[in-house]
């Protein structure tokens, strides 16, 4: 199913979620202010006061962010340091109202004033946050929202490195939220005051743990019911009510509860149920992403004065450490892609837009998990991943090094409060990611990392702890989170002999606390605008990274990954290219090129297709090479990727080739095809049942041309400094 049909298929069900949540009652109204911000880079004195002068401030728009112009360039001193924002906000002040400003995301370092009071710090670039700001509105109605941020080098927020670039800016939405006196909580680390646990969920029923924070900022003890009637009921004079259902995917309520507190003046306060279903409907990955959606409402004398609507997904799932990963008791292997949130030209500011294109692309390969590397991403992709179905490694950015200074462990742990308790609700998350490739160096670390096992664990027992490693340095380290990924890059810094070992992976498998592993990253590079007919391995960090080899690479990796059923999973290094200012390899600056997809995600490469064939069920067949389009020698190998189970043809030059079937990882190669001088058309096609799939190219044969690739001493020379 594609997304595009996905969402006009769920549209009515979507509208009426909004309705009941919003528009119907009122309750709480949420106003975007991404529009009418004044912006200038760099530090400037007095800027969050009223009467302060921003006339000669650029207008933007959010999201916005700044460092990406001159990253993308391969600049490595790309500016990091301050910006200012600045925003008028007419709000007319209500008694009995609250008024709260929700920044989705701020890089990295943001300080956030409402006429020129300080609501507070955040530290982080990655995860939303969220202040009151009612007792400092004006009674004029005007009101000047000021955002300092910055993306400066810190010592005590993560990531203090990394190959990817740390941008500035207001990057995601900022949104304006109007509650009632008691409301749900919004400032619990930003998330959305309700938890819905699966503590127990099977095929035959769906025990669900429900735990509401309700936020008193009123003098009055006021007394509260979770009161399962039908909707429309008549509620009592005066009594304060609050609902809880189940809506299954057409919206019918199918399940409701109920429960009796009394709320404490000026206080917050938990509140908790249990829902049983018998016989749910499982989310089922990629094949079957059902979602229930759920709502819990506050009532008083029959007006309701608050409402949080949020997907439910019931699943449950499991690791084998011999026989790999089980979706609702069926084995079900994560053919994963890792994927940065950058994209050409934007940076960290990429639209909704953007973010649908992306799932499209990883969907339409057949991939059915995503690696969110290696930060929290955006709330929406979030809400694309548990529609589609694509199961999601979710991590924080604990990356290479770790901080030494006083704050960095209070820091990183707020860090992974926010990730665990914004996104718990989101059934496509299977597991939360403690680090990638730690370096141990001056200090022991061990004691942080069982600490935010031990942490997320009692938030949410119900998935478990993962970190990626790639060395066995610290045997320790790697057997503290619950499952383990490896980063290992057979063919690309490895020697390519490792895929052809069938004894390797299994000394692996033991390095994880409970047996069995992930390969959490895997590839190679790959210029589009490189091409090799019979590649050899290439010098990483030099100018030549031919397309051929990369796809070498990911047809070996697969067929050797695949066999092993203690390998549970694996995640393609990279989606999609993306910007590393440190980086100036394969004939570019600025650039990680280990994507399937080129950065501005106008290009496939060969190796997308590869996967598309394996991965995907839909017929194809796929003609590769078809950017090498002159040709300096007159045999070239022929291949081609199609999973229809039948013979393949090939013609050159109108002359029939010998058929031949795709063999098991649905590769067909004609080794030797000899070559007219000038130009070639080379055509295949397969039978589908009555239709015939085709793909064809023009290959030109000129014995004078000469390849780009350099000779291996210059290749030496040219490299950059790349890792």
């Amino acid at each position: 199913m594609s997304l595009s049909f996905w969402l006009k298929k769920n549209c009515l069900v979507l509208v009426l979620i909004c309705f009941f949540s919003t528009n119907m009652f009122g309750s709480r109204d949420t106003i975007n202010i991404n529009n009418g911000w004044k912006f200038k880079i760099g530090d400037h004195i007095g800027a969050e006061n009223i009467e302060f002068d921003d006339s000669d401030w650029e207008t933007v728009h959010v999201p916005h962010n700044w460092g990406w112009e001159e990253a993308e360039l391969g600049n490595k001193e790309y500016y990091r340091g301050a910006g200012w924002y600045r925003n008028q906000l007419n709000i007319e002040k209500k008694e009995g109202k609250r008024y709260f400003i929700r920044f989705e995301a701020v890089g990295s370092v943001a300080d956030i004033y409402i006429n020129g009071e300080h609501l507070g710090q955040h530290r982080g670039a990655f995860s939303a946050f969220t202040y009151e700001i009612s007792k400092y509105l004006s009674t004029s109605g005007n009101n000047i929202l000021s955002v300092r941020a910055s993306n400066a080098k810190t010592h005590d927020v993560a990531p203090l490195s990394g190959d990817f670039n740390i941008y500035g800016g207001i990057y995601r939405a900022v949104n304006l939220i109007t509650t009632n006196e008691v409301c749900f909580n919004l400032t619990d680390y930003a998330s959305a005051g309700v938890v819905w646990k699966q503590s127990d969920i099977s095929k035959e029923k769906a025990v669900l743990d429900v735990e509401a924070w309700i936020s008193n900022s009123s003098n009055n003890g006021l007394k509260f019911t979770f009161f399962p009637k039908e909707l429309g009921q008549v509620l009592p004079e005066g009594l304060c009510t609050v609902k809880a259902k189940i809506m299954n995917a057409e919206g019918d309520i199918i399940s409701v509860n109920e429960k009796q507190i009394n709320l404490v003046s000026n206080n917050t306060i938990p509140c908790a149920m249990q829902f049983e279903l018998i016989k749910p409907h499982l989310w089922h990955g990629t094949v079957d992403p059902y979602l229930y959606s759920t709502v819990v409402e506050l009532y008083q004398d029959g007006v309701m004065l608050d409402a949080v609507t949020q997907p439910l997904g019931l699943r449950y799932f499991h690791i084998d450490p011999e026989k790999g990963f089980f979706l609702n008791g069926e084995s079900y292997r994560l053919r994963g892609v890792a994927k940065h949130q950058d994209r050409k030209g934007k940076g960290w500011a990429v639209s909704k837009e953007d973010l649908e294109e992306d799932m499209q692309i990883i969907k339409e390969m057949g991939a059915n998990a995503v690696r969110c590397a290696h930060y929290q991403h955006s709330d929406y992709w979030m809400n694309l991943c548990d529609q589609t179905g694509m199961l999601v490694w979710a991590e924080i950015g604990q990356v290479d090094g770790i901080g030494e200074t006083e704050g960095y462990e209070s820091t990183t742990r707020n860090q992974w409060l926010e990730l665990i308790r914004q996104n718990i609700n989101h059934p496509s998350i299977f597991t939360w990611g403690i680090f990638n490739e730690v370096r141990i160096e001056k200090q022991d670390s061990h004691r942080l990392f069982v600490d935010l096992k031990k942490i997320a664990n009692a938030e949410d027992p119900t998935r478990p702890t993962v970190a990626a490693t790639h060395h066995a340095m610290s045997p320790y380290l790697n057997q503290i989170p619950d499952i383990l990924g490896w980063n290992r890059y057979p063919g690309w810094y490895d020697p390519y002999s490792d895929l052809k070992n069938d004894t390797l992976w299994d000394k692996y498998a033991v390095t994880s606390k409970y047996g069995g592993f992930a390969f959490s990253e895997y590839g190679a590079g790959a210029n589009i605008e490189h091409h090799e007919q019979n590649p050899e391995q290439p010098i990483t960090k030099g100018f030549w990274h031919p397309e051929q080899w990369q796809s070498k690479i990911h047809e070996s990796a697969w067929e050797s990954y695949s066999k092993k059923s203690y390998i549970w999973g694996s995640f393609v290094w990279n989606m999609f290219d993306f910007s590393s200012a440190r980086r100036s390899e394969g004939g570019k600056k600025g650039i990680n090129d280990k994507g399937l997809v080129t950065f501005d995600r106008q290009q496939k490469k060969d190796a997308y297709f590869f996967y598309k064939a394996n991965w995907n069920l839909e017929p194809m067949i796929y003609l590769t090479s078809k950017r090498h389009l002159t040709r300096h020698e007159p045999i070239t190998p022929v291949k081609v990727y199609c999973n229809v189970d039948e013979a393949v043809t090939l013609k050159v030059n109108g002359k029939k080739m010998r058929t031949k079937k795709a063999n098991n990882f649905n590769i067909v190669v004609w080794d030797e095809v000899k070559l007219r001088k000038g130009n070639n058309v080379v055509e295949v096609s397969v039978k589908n049942g009555q239709n015939e799939l085709r793909d064809q190219v023009i290959w030109k044969y000129d014995p004078n041309s000469k390849s780009l690739k350099p000779s291996k001493e210059i290749e030496k020379q040219v490299g950059g400094d790349g890792f």
